[in-house]
């Protein structure tokens, strides 16, 4: 797909809003443009936080037609596939640094009719991504270390940014290009020249309160990184 005819996607974090008004949020985000909505979902053991499972999943897609996206950041996704996708997840991205095999996260959750997605670590390099690399839906390079909202952007990651845009490019596929984490609209630029598609964005659409606002500065800074990627 040509750099200029590029489908670029906002996908607010709802890890960042307020728990105890998530609806609220839901509503907020969606009013203001949004185009899909990230759910991370954390176990304690693959990372060192626990979120929620399945139950909040289902509650989120009881309250909106936008796409969910959903982040595993668990040990065993293979054993959960079925779980998250019945609660309504869209998108279940897993990480290659799991305990399960790749090829039977993707396979399983193709035969599920889901949209898959294989996240890599700030560390990790994408090509440990090959083995499934052409059958994802989404590659997700994360920007900070997962398990943890409020980090900064990692910077060191656009190369890989780059690495994956150049071999959807050449590969011919419609892949979406995430990057997750740390997304501002100061960031979003890079991230944005360096190829991504599907941006991930928690404390900059939530803070503050103004989140259409937010979103509206956010879409502005992709659009100018897209730009600026194919000057």
């Amino acid at each position: 797909m040509p750099t200029g005819v590029r489908r670029l996607r906002l996908a607010p974090s709802l890890l960042s809003a307020d728990f105890g008004a998530l609806g609220e949020a839901v509503r907020a985000v969606e009013a203001a443009g949004a185009d899909a909505l990230h759910l991370d979902v954390m176990d304690g053991h693959f990372v060192p936080n626990i979120s929620f499972g399945p139950a909040l999943v289902a509650a989120v897609r009881e309250r909106t037609r936008l796409p969910l996206d959903v982040h595993l950041m668990i040990s065993d996704p293979a054993r959960y596939l079925d779980a998250f996708h019945r609660a309504g997840g869209d998108t279940l991205v897993f990480h290659i640094e799991s305990d399960s095999d790749p090829a039977e996260v993707v396979r399983r959750a193709h035969d599920l009719g889901s949209a898959v997605g294989a996240a890599v670590k700030p560390d990790t390099p994408l090509a440990a991504l090959d083995p499934v690399f052409d059958r994802l839906d989404q590659v997700l390079v994360m920007s900070v270390h997962p398990g943890f909202s409020g980090q900064e952007f990692i910077p060191d990651v656009l190369p890989k940014l780059r690495e994956a845009r150049a071999r959807i490019d050449r590969d011919g596929r419609a892949t979406d290009l995430s990057v997750d984490g740390g997304v501002s609209a100061t960031t979003a630029v890079d991230a944005a020249a360096a190829g991504a598609t599907f941006f991930v964005c928690g404390n900059a659409v939530f803070v503050g309160g103004d989140v259409r606002t937010n979103l509206a500065r956010l879409r502005a800074a992709v659009e100018e990184g897209a730009q600026r990627a194919v000057r």
